[in-house]
């Protein structure tokens, strides 16, 4: 069903609203207090509406009121699907029983307040909408028909959407691109990783119904990018967070293998490095990081990879089977790197200035127990040195030297030594950056420009609960919250981010989720068993 809304503007008010500040008429002024002329709102093609084919519709009693108590949820049968059914405050909800991002059970996730979060990744999701609230993913939950009647709980919903398990919120598409000069947008993202995307779909699902240009330097449509070090042999296609016919059905449109090397402020331009230049109205910076390189002898050899892209994944996939491999620091990428190639390479070496992996993050008795998990996998430790030299033979690796004197063979080297914000093209563009290069915004992810926002890995943002203390946060999770809230306020709603940090990693079958915002600890309270990986950790100050 395709819903049109037309809205007539008295002759006055639209005269006005095609002026632009400077008084020239302009298609690239979008009035955030009134609404965009001609919405055309459609549904996704999975997503659930109240029009169906009634063969498509199935209907079945799941249970007696009183098999549920309030707090409590159930995954239930419908004979062609489940649902999650959910009684709080004496009031039933169904919804759909999977999260939409991995597709984790939601009936042993969290319910509280309204809201069921995600137990693998934190997503969370309200019961009565079924709307995503909390991050990481795109799509929102199902909402089904409940109805009571002689103390049986009916569940009526559509065999399709049970099928899917998941829905896209409704969105607006473009007045006419046709109209549109090329070289100017109403908003531009630089950066199509999750808070660039996240914002371009927040635009689209608040009506705004002008030109959306997202840009990078990536030569593929928005993928997954914690996967890369995860599930290494991905093809972007497997990782894509959305599909090709996404973009063009709700014209956001990206240009891929595109670099932003300067930004008028002043002019409102965004010039790229092949010359071109492009107007916009409103401005999302969200470039990530850039990882830092080795800066030891030899470091130009062939084989020695940063993970960026999923090509280099594929790449270290194919040199490391059955060959030696080398990791230079043990991040969470280079520990999630080691753990993958683990039963693929001949050899997993980790080289690592610290004593200890994740000592700076989860504290000497957790990383402890994380790398004996590994050494029991076969992965040597190389701790308390570094690279002195990488060696080669007819142009590619062969050996990589340490301080401490050892060599080590190698047929193909990972470096995860860190990164920095990917913000060296705005240092004389008047946005404020501190001293390591973080853009600085505020609660609504605003910079200090008027019109320009920043989000993601390479923003310091105020962190509600640590007092509004400027952090950086590297996180999927808050990559996405990010974009939601300067798209929210890109549109003048004025909301704040108030969201928890969480993050999470998988090694060997085991995963550890962290939440919070922990900068140095005095302290470690661990309740259960460290040896068996089964605890709960409690970072104190």
């Amino acid at each position: 069903v395709e819903v049109k809304i037309e809205v007539v503007i008295p002759e006055k008010e639209r005269s006005k609203e095609e002026m632009s500040p400077n008084g020239k008429a302009s298609p690239m002024i979008y009035k955030v207090n009134g609404t965009a002329r001609h919405y055309h709102l459609e549904e996704h093609p999975i997503a659930s509406n109240h029009y169906h084919n009634p063969k498509d519709m199935v209907e079945a009693s799941v249970c007696h009121v009183k098999d549920l108590e309030n707090g409590q949820m159930r995954e239930v049968d419908l004979g062609c699907g489940k649902a999650l059914l959910i009684k709080e405050s004496g009031e039933f909800h169904a919804v759909g029983h999977k999260c939409p991002h991995y597709g984790a059970p939601l009936v042993k996730g969290v319910l509280s307040k309204g809201r069921v979060r995600c137990p693998w990744h934190g997503a969370c999701f309200n019961i009565g909408t079924g709307d995503i609230e909390d991050f990481p993913g795109l799509d929102s939950l199902p909402r089904f028909q409940v109805k009571i009647e002689k103390e049986k709980v009916y569940i009526r919903a559509s065999k399709q959407v049970l099928q899917t398990q998941r829905r896209t919120k409704m969105m607006a598409k473009c007045i006419s691109l046709s109209n549109y000069n090329l070289s100017s947008t109403n908003v531009l993202i630089i950066g199509a990783g999750a808070a660039g995307l996240v914002c371009a779909e927040t635009l689209r699902q608040e009506g705004f119904s002008d030109r959306i240009v997202m840009c990078t330097m990536d030569r593929h449509l928005p993928y997954d990018r914690p996967k890369l070090s995860k599930s290494m042999d991905s093809h972007p296609e497997q990782i894509a967070l959305r599909p090709k016919e996404f973009f063009c059905t709700y014209d956001i449109e990206v240009l891929t293998e595109m670099q932003v090397v300067a930004v008028d402020i002043k002019s409102k331009i965004a010039v790229f490095k092949d010359g071109f230049n492009m107007e916009y109205n409103k401005l999302l910076i969200a470039t990530g990081n850039t990882p830092k390189a080795l800066s030891c002898k030899g470091k130009e050899v062939e084989n020695v990879y940063n993970i960026r892209t999923p090509e280099d994944a594929n790449r270290v996939v194919k040199l490391a089977t059955s060959k030696n491999v080398v990791i230079v620091g043990a991040s969470f990428l280079g520990m999630e790197v080691a753990a993958y190639l683990a039963e693929r390479a001949h050899s997993v070496s980790l080289v690592e200035l610290e004593e200890v992996p994740f000592k700076k993050f989860f504290g000497e008795k957790v990383g402890r127990a994380v790398m004996k998990m590994f050494e029991n996998n076969r992965v040597k430790f190389y701790m308390q040195t570094e690279v002195s030299e990488l060696r080669e033979q007819e142009g590619k690796l062969k050996e990589v030297v340490l301080k401490s004197g050892k060599v080590l063979r190698a047929d193909v080297c990972v470096v995860g030594v860190g990164a920095v914000p990917a913000t060296g093209f705005l240092k004389q563009s008047g946005i404020n950056i501190d001293s390591k290069g973080f853009i600085v915004v505020n609660k609504m992810m605003q910079t200090n420009i008027p019109g320009v926002f920043a989000a993601g890995d390479a923003v310091m943002f105020p962190l509600a609960l640590r007092n509004n203390k400027k952090v950086n946060v590297p996180h999927w999770q808050m990559a996405h919250m990010h974009g939601r809230i300067a798209a929210l306020n890109m549109l003048a709603h004025g909301t704040e981010i108030s969201t928890i940090p969480y993050l999470w990693t998988a090694m060997f079958g085991k995963s550890i989720r962290y939440a919070g915002h922990g900068e140095g600890f005095d302290d470690v309270v661990i309740q259960g068993d460290l040896d068996e990986l089964k605890f709960v950790a409690f970072y104190t100050k």
